[in-house]
């Protein structure tokens, strides 16, 4: 089951939280913990990338990131999994497109930080992630107001769920999308990898 694809049933909503995970850390757990109650969700798939196309410099090596990813998130909700590297996919619209295609029937809802929010306007076919999925965004401090005041969300205002009504999202049909403030760690990859302890440092 190691490499295998993660199993969904028909009708289940499932988050999709995408990154490095360079290294996984108690911030993934807390926001992923929180967007399960939050928006309705029944899983989380946590999509460890091979590669982040908008950074220059490569990760720690998957698998490497996979096992520390799967210390870190001790939940049976929450599956870790490589599946872009199997899928053979790089981009988040590609990701989602595959996905749908492999899962008919599963309500999947993107997940992000608030500071990819911001910058989604620079992602590969970001307006088919918006049409496609609804969309889950989690405030981290010092990325609100750049995210309220983003492309994205500017252009789609009209489809944003108000915070008090998160719950329903996993049900919404795109596009639609919320943003709920949430109480965040302090941890950050990019601290433990300048504190020397995990990989290379930036």
């Amino acid at each position: 089951m190691r490499h295998s694809f993660p199993l969904a049933r028909p009708g289940q909503t499932i988050g999709l939280l995408g990154g490095s995970f360079d290294p996984a850390h108690e911030g993934h757990v807390h926001i992923t913990r929180e967007a399960m109650k939050r928006f309705g969700l029944s899983r989380v798939w946590w999509l460890v990338s091979p590669g982040n196309p908008l950074k220059t410099r490569g990760p720690a090596p998957l698998e490497q990131r996979m096992e520390r990813a799967r210390a870190v998130m001790q939940d049976p909700r929450v599956t870790v999994t490589d599946i872009e590297a199997r899928l053979g996919t790089r981009y988040t619209a590609q990701t989602l497109a595959a996905l749908m295609d492999r899962y008919p029937g599963v309500r999947f809802v993107w997940l992000m930080g608030a500071d990819n929010l911001a910058q989604l306007h620079l992602w590969q076919d970001w307006e088919w992630i918006m049409e496609h999925a609804p969309v889950g965004v989690l405030a981290r401090p010092g990325d609100r107001i750049a995210a309220r005041m983003s492309v994205a969300a500017r252009l789609y205002r009209h489809y944003r769920i108000a915070g008090r009504a998160s719950h329903m999202l996993a049900r919404a049909d795109a596009p639609a999308w919320c943003f709920v403030n949430v109480a965040m760690s302090g941890q950050s990859s990019s601290a433990i990898r300048a504190a020397g302890g995990w990989g290379a440092v930036d």
